[in-house]
This record gives structure tokens, sequence and C-alpha cells, in this order.
């Protein structure tokens, strides 16, 4: 057992990079608990392996005493003086008592703690790589859908997809390769566990960053995003470079960067607006493809504001069940409330549409 020990441990150390030391700490711990279960024994016991020969010895640990109460922990100080006259009382002694049959113990006992150790460093190593890969962007492939998960393999892991990270729009189907975005990694006791998502906005974000060299390079900033994921998205632009135009550049040459990414999400809807550091223009441009005639913020709430459109806009802004008016409030980070121009004249001091107060955005 000894050659075929050390052979594996020095191969561990130079295939999985797991330190030698480590599992030998790991073995001698295991081996004493293996001595205690199968030999009955309490007492203070040590287990040291030689990792120059490859052999494994058994200490009994007694404390020198000058009465003895329990021989099994204590040796009288007269029989330590007859083993050294260097004892004292106090001093631990180390008596070997390595049974003649330990050795077929030891060898599956050194079997399970180097597979439960090479399982611990694959783990690791896998945690390691796919941690790297939080918040980005990876292709995986469809294997399996149960009520819970869409399970994708992203090649040495498998990942999964809970339902609310899932499109409604997208049917997910084995063997499908898909973009996903990985929401977060965790170091699980059975291994690492990576959910990944479709519907998450950092999707959104790397998808442009790969199709706009501007957007990856920093030339054009994306600000924010608000999504609702399959059916409608806004994202504020600006750009570090007075000279080019963000929203242009974003979409690109008869829209076809922003036409990849709305064929990559199924046909999500994309506007894409700039981002000022005026807020009353931000939140009009937040309002694509409605008019906006002004924008009143409210004196009693920094976070709110009411924005006034043409009469024959009013419907545009608001969008279909809200969403225009929603998606806008997400991205600007204001409550925006939506009145038309013949409501605020009526009564200007109304500033609360029936609409908006159903709803904060």
């Amino acid at each position: 057992m000894s050659k075929e020990l050390l052979g594996a441990l020095d191969a561990l150390e130079n295939d999985k990079g797991i330190a030698k030391e480590t599992i030998i700490d790991a073995l001698e711990a295991a081996l004493t608990s293996a001595y205690k279960r199968n030999y009955n024994q309490a007492q203070n016991v040590e287990v040291s392996f030689d990792d120059k020969k490859g052999k494994v010895h058994v200490y009994a640990v007694k404390q020198v005493v000058e009465d003895v109460v329990d021989n099994r922990l204590e040796c009288s100080l007269s029989d330590a003086l007859q083993l050294n006259r260097g004892y004292e009382l106090g001093d631990d002694i180390r008596f070997e008592v390595t049974p003649k049959n330990f050795g077929r113990i030891a060898a599956q006992t050194a079997k399970q703690v180097i597979m439960q150790r090479v399982r611990e460093a694959e783990r690791t190593i896998v945690y390691n790589k796919y941690s790297k890969y939080q918040d980005e962007l990876m292709t995986g492939e469809v294997e399996r859908e149960d009520n819970r998960f869409v399970y994708i393999d992203l090649g040495q892991v498998e990942a999964v997809m809970p339902r609310n990270d899932q499109m409604q729009n997208e049917e997910y189907r084995p063997q499908d390769r898909i973009k996903v975005y990985v929401n977060k990694v965790e170091d699980a006791t059975k291994g690492p566990q990576i959910f990944v998502s479709r519907t998450a906005p950092g999707l959104l974000k790397r998808l442009f960053e790969e199709e706009v060299p501007e957007i990856y390079d920093g030339t054009v900033e994306i600000v924010s995003i608000a999504r609702e994921a399959g059916d409608r998205a806004k994202v504020a632009v600006r750009s570090t470079n007075e000279d080019i135009d963000p929203v242009g550049t974003t979409v690109g040459p008869k829209g076809q960067r922003v036409q990849t990414i709305v064929n990559e999400l199924g046909g999500e809807n994309m506007d894409i607006v700039q981002w000022t550091d005026n807020p009353a223009e931000f939140i009009s441009n937040s309002l694509n493809p409605s008019e906006v005639v002004d924008v009143v913020f409210d004196e009693e709430n920094e976070n709110a504001c009411t924005v006034i459109v043409p009469d024959y806009q009013l419907s545009l802004a608001i969008g279909k069940k809200g969403q225009n008016a929603r998606l806008a409030a997400k991205l600007t980070g204001y409550k925006i409330d939506i009145k038309s121009e013949s409501e605020v004249s009526k009564d200007p001091s109304d500033t609360i549409d029936d609409y908006s107060s159903d709803e904060e955005f």
C-alpha cells in the first residue's frame, strides 16, 4: 500500500493541484477516527503518516502525573523517568500502539479520504472557474426542463434557470443553444450551483456590448435599462465623445445592430434613448416615442413629476396597459404621472392622473 499511496499523493499534487500536506492532514485525522471506532478506544491517540516510507503509526498520548488515576491517559513520573530522565510533570509521552492489522483499515481509509479530497478539489476548480463569469454572458445547451428549472449545460457544469428568469415568449427545447446571463454562483455542498437568466437587464447590457463595439470599448455607455422581458425594453445611453451620437451608434446602420438583439430575444421591442444630466430632458426622452410638452417636478417629492403631453399623444405616452410610462419610470427612477394638455388647462392644480394614482411606476 505504501508505494501506491505515495504515488497517488504525488499524482494528486501534480494533476489536481492538491497539496500533499493537505491530504496527509486529512488522512491522519480520518485514521485517528478509524482507530477509535474499530478498536473501541476513546483515549487520546495520534496517528502519524510517514510520507517518506508510506507507513502509518498509531500513538497513545499520556500525560506525566504524580498519581495515576486513568492509565489510558496518564503515566506516572517514575515510569516516565525510566524512559527518559528528561521528563517532567505535565509532559506528554507518545507510546506506539499500532495494531498489526491496521494496514488494511488504513488503506481503506486512505482511499476514502483521497476520493473525498479529489471531489472537493474538482468542485473548487469548477467554482473558481465559473465564479469569474458572474454577471457575464455565456452560451449553453438546453438539457431538460422540470416544473422548477430549465437545465443548461455550460461545459463543465450544469446551470439552472428558474421560472422567473425564463422569458414567457420562449420555449426551451433540448439541444437548443441559448445565451444566458449568470446571475449567481454558489459553492453548494453538492458542488457549484450556477443560476442563469434570460430576463435580467444585465443580459441586455452584455448583448449590446457584444454587438456594439463602441459600447464594449466605453465610447458609448449604457446608463440604465428598464425591461419587461420578451415584450419591450428601454435603454438609456450616453457618449463620452461629443462627436459620436450614442443613440444612432447603438441602433446601427438601418437598425441592424439593435435588430440583431431583438432577434436574439424573440422579438422584444427596443427603445434606445439618450441619457442627459438634465432630469426633465431625460424624462422626456424616456417617454419616446411620445412627444412631451413639459415636465413639472413635485415640490414635496423630489423623485416624482408630472409629464404634460399633447392630447392626441396621451395614449401613446402611457402605452398599452401603462407599459411605456412604467418602463420610463424604471429607466429614470422617477414616479411619473402623465397628463394631457386639456386636463391641465381645466384644472392646473390637478396633478394626479387617475391612471397614475392606481399604479406607481
